[in-house]
């Protein structure tokens, strides 16, 4: 952090708060059940990521390219509730308000870094659809193993130097009045517009932000659908067109779900109410980790005979057991 604590190698000194006060929702009574509410989806989301992380590690035929993508998003979503919702039913059901400076810019971090690999991510599994219908007999070569574990991991590494950048631009910030955030997290741009010094190059990053993580992940998903529309209007068979949709089915039902909220969000910007700020971004980081297990079991044949192994098996366990 050195690097952002000097200003183009001269020493300034920042006026940094011991903490910050999270307000969560403002002027709306029993707040505290729409919390508990959240720990319930919590409850949900690692249940239903955890049975597909462990259905992905133990059915050999669910060792694909595709469910590399497939784990990942698994675990980014059980890692994403797993910073978030603890800690706001902390913050807002034992009344612990108060967050040091140093904690609130770790969980900062930590928020964005999950919700950038949320959409990047969604962006793996658009490549391997796309490929999948419009190069069949060329998938094996194009969507190695190898392939997808260079793809996510580059993702990763972008995710975590973007969100180390506009979390260390943070650090070389004053902040004289205010330490009130309005948001029910460590949000960034809540946090960067208490500051009482020149916010411009924060300023930059939240434009840029969204616009990597969110914008132009969106056109590529969309773009390779533009791509496999073209593919499949090609097949002449309505119903090999159908069953070549089917497999796009969970992909476009998790994008949507993700999508379209956070886009609201971001748009709207600051003409956005805090209350509806927080009900937005609160629903659109632990709903779509909770439907996205539940997507995948439904819509996803390869799950749903995983599973069903699954429990054969260990049916059969219990009865030699007996």
């Amino acid at each position: 952090m050195d690097f952002f604590n000097s200003a183009l190698g001269r020493n300034i000194t920042f006026i940094r708060p011991a903490y910050f006060i999270i307000s969560g929702f403002v002027g709306i009574p029993y707040t505290e059940y729409y919390y508990v509410f959240l720990c319930f989806v919590y409850i949900a989301s690692v249940l239903g990521n955890t049975v597909v992380m462990v259905l992905i590690y133990l059915d050999h035929n669910l060792r694909t390219p595709k469910y590399i993508a497939v784990f990942n998003l698994a675990f980014v979503d059980l890692l994403g509730n797993t910073v978030l919702v603890p800690k706001v039913i902390d913050i807002f059901l034992f009344n612990h308000l108060l967050i040091p400076y140093i904690d609130c810019l770790i969980f900062c971090f930590f928020c964005y870094t999950c919700l950038s690999m949320q959409s990047l991510n969604l962006v793996a599994l658009s490549y391997d659809r796309m490929v999948a219908i419009m190069f069949p007999l060329h998938y094996q070569t194009k969507v190695t193993h190898r392939f997808m574990f260079s793809l996510i991991a580059f993702f990763w590494l972008f995710a975590i130097i973007a969100l180390l950048i506009a979390v260390g631009l943070l650090t070389r910030l004053s902040f004289c009045d205010s330490v009130v955030i309005n948001s029910y997290f460590c949000d960034h741009g809540q946090i960067f517009g208490l500051a009482c010094n020149d916010n411009f190059p924060s300023d930059v990053i939240s434009f840029l932000l969204p616009v990597l993580i969110i914008w132009i992940p969106l056109l590529v998903i969309l773009s390779s659908y533009i791509c496999i529309g073209y593919a499949l209007s090609k097949i002449t068979s309505g119903q090999e067109r159908a069953k070549a949709l089917k497999t796009c089915s969970a992909h476009i039902s998790l994008v949507a779900i993700f999508f379209t909220p956070i886009l609201i969000t971001f748009t709207i910007g600051p003409q956005i109410h805090p209350n509806a700020r927080i009900i937005n971004l609160s629903l659109t980081s632990v709903f779509p980790p909770m439907l996205n297990p539940i997507i995948y079991v439904l819509q996803t044949q390869e799950i749903k005979n995983s599973m069903k192994k699954l429990l054969e098996m260990r049916r059969k366990s219990r009865i030699m057991v007996k």
